[in-house]
């Protein structure tokens, strides 16, 4: 249920001058000749962070999904922290000093950061798998949602810098003991967010199944193991949840979940849940619009690969990649598979343009995880970032075709419908050696660049600051509910420049098991301005602004007040 009420206002525009002009700025380096240039500024960053899978030698199939992270606002600065998962050691794993554990590190501005898990209260203990962050209790602050190898963790953001564990309270705990992606989405139409959970395999590390290659010990296959079912839990408006997996449909249908994404995916009006399934076959949960599931990846040509098969999904993202107004969808695929970008082709159908594209070219050595749209270069072509790094860290022993360790890879999208793998001498950080799992995307200094955050597994994090030249125009866009959920989860917004619409849509909950993008990035190009802004929300209203700035976020409210955010606050 929705708690504020209707505002009544009517559209008002508060005009910041500060921050609304395109930024003329110098490429800060990288290599002459790039669009686009990432540089490795972790060292700088203040991001300390080693992730931690758990392992010991005993290779438990949990330890090579391990793990996720986030980006959200929690203190409500205008900047996105970071807030990145880890494991813990696991049975049979000696401890270590000091323990490992998920970790909260606060945006000081200036693209500095400072770990603040101690004085948030966040630090879980927990073996950290998949997070989403949203106002699940509509209090105007974003709380986080995480599943793990073990019971799931709700943390209540207290709207003071701190948080609270809400699990018991919540009521959110399926059973399930190995977990995958979350997403937050409004699944009733009741103006709150309610909770999907992907889930993995039914394993303990009493079950645990070893396996060898070629006599050299791996981690196995999660077909060695019964697929789990999923779980949607149902916001009942006091911060409680309902359990109503079966009720509506998702429990019927078992698969090992990684990857999460939502959205209006039959152009019907609601929102849908599209799940990566290791080697299974995709879900595409279709919404009756009243929270009831029917499971049409078939159908929609979005359960398997163009060439029918199965592949190993992990990660997945969403953009309007060729500018015709519907969403396509990105998935990254195990070695020897492509990954697969799927062609919005209208009224609920797709196709896999991997090969059309150019996007699966040279991919298929390496392992694929982390991934996300993000327009790098503000030519209001959404390019594809994705990082690499293999399950078997023995792997050199018994193939030489590929590597433990990958990098960051970004396919640029060059406008006329095909995709070219930037080489790694564009910026420091696309020759950073990583061991790739969960990716973040957002402009993580206030620039109008969006940035981009890997968990590398066993490793420390690596932070990748955009360095691209400043040549183009951009607009961010900030959405706040005020009937509907105060995220404005499966809002739609399109931004038109130059003649040319650019669509996105509102999502908690991408990516590798990972959340990112709530605040939602338009390149503009070469265009002198934006001429209309167009928000439709969920329920069915619109709020459309004629002539709005760019180059700054224009925060936009349901009731159609909208206004300039201030300028982001810098690190002295």
């Amino acid at each position: 249920m929705n708690r504020r009420g209707i505002l009544g206002l009517t559209a008002v525009a508060v005009l910041v001058a500060a921050g609304c002009a395109r930024r003329d700025v110098a490429p800060r380096s990288g290599a002459s000749g790039c669009p686009i240039r990432l540089d490795d500024a972790t060292a700088s960053s203040g991001v300390v962070f080693l992730h931690a899978d758990g392992s010991g030698g005993q290779r438990y199939i949990v330890e090579s999904m391990a793990s996720g992270a986030a980006t959200l606002d929690y203190d409500g600065d205008g900047l996105f922290d970071l807030y990145l998962l880890s494991g813990v050691p696991l049975e049979g794993t000696p401890p270590v000093d000091p323990a490992p554990r998920s970790r909260l590190f606060r945006n000081l501005g200036g693209f500095r950061f400072t770990d603040v898990t101690d004085a948030a209260g966040i630090g879980d203990p927990g073996y950290g798998l998949g997070v989403a962050a949203g106002d699940i209790d509509d209090d105007g602050h974003p709380d986080l949602v995480i599943s793990t190898f073990g019971p799931k963790v709700v943390y209540h953001n207290n709207g003071d810098g701190t948080f609270r564990d809400d699990t018991a309270r919540s009521g959110i705990d399926d059973g399930s003991r190995v977990g995958g992606g979350v997403s937050l989405l409004d699944a009733d139409a009741d103006g709150d967010l309610d909770v999907y959970f992907a889930n993995y395999v039914d394993f303990t590390c009493a079950t645990h199944v070893p396996e060898f290659s070629d006599g050299f010990p791996v981690y196995t296959s999660p077909k060695a193991y019964d697929p789990l079912p999923h779980a949607l839990f149902r916001n009942d408006g006091d911060g409680r949840f309902t359990d109503v997996s079966i009720a509506a449909g998702i429990a019927a249908t078992p698969g090992p979940g990684m990857g999460t994404i939502t959205g209006d995916v039959d152009d019907d009006g609601d929102t849908d849940v599209f799940v990566m399934n290791d080697g299974f076959g995709n879900f595409c949960w279709l919404n009756d619009g009243h929270g009831r599931f029917t499971e049409g990846a078939l159908a929609a040509g979005l359960k398997f690969n163009g060439d029918g098969a199965p592949v190993a999904s992990m990660g997945v993202d969403a953009a309007d990649v060729d500018g015709d107004g519907r969403i396509d969808f990105f998935e990254t695929t195990y070695q020897g598979e492509r990954p697969v970008l799927f062609r919005n082709l209208g009224g609920g159908e797709f196709e896999d343009v991997t090969r059309l594209t150019g996007v699966g070219e040279g991919t298929t050595a390496n392992v694929k995880w982390g991934c996300g749209f993000a327009d790098f270069d503000n030519d209001a072509h959404p390019d594809i970032l994705y990082v690499e790094g293999h399950i078997q860290d023995n792997v050199a022993q018994f193939d030489r075709t590929t590597s433990y360790e990958g990098r960051a890879v970004v396919l640029r999208n060059r406008g006329d419908g095909r995709f070219a793998r930037l080489p790694a001498t564009c910026g420091s950080g696309l020759s950073v050696p990583v061991v790739g799992r969960g990716t973040v995307l957002d402009d993580l200094d206030g620039d109008g660049l969006v940035d981009a955050v890997i968990i590398s597994s066993r490793r420390s994090a690596v932070v990748l600051r955009n360095a691209s030249p400043a040549d183009n125009g951009h607009v961010a866009v900030l959405l706040r509910g005020t009937t509907g959920n105060r995220d404005a989860v499966g809002a739609r917004v399109t931004v038109t420049a130059a003649g040319r619409s650019h669509v996105a849509e509102v999502v908690c909950g991408r990516g590798y098991q990972g959340h990112f993008g709530t605040r939602l990035s338009f390149g503009i190009g070469a265009a002198d301005g934006v001429e209309r802004i167009v928000v439709q929300w969920p329920g069915g209203r619109t709020t459309a602004i004629d002539d709005p700035p760019h180059g700054c976020t224009l925060v936009i409210r349901e009731s159609g007040q909208w206004f300039v955010a201030p300028p982001v606050r810098r690190a002295e």
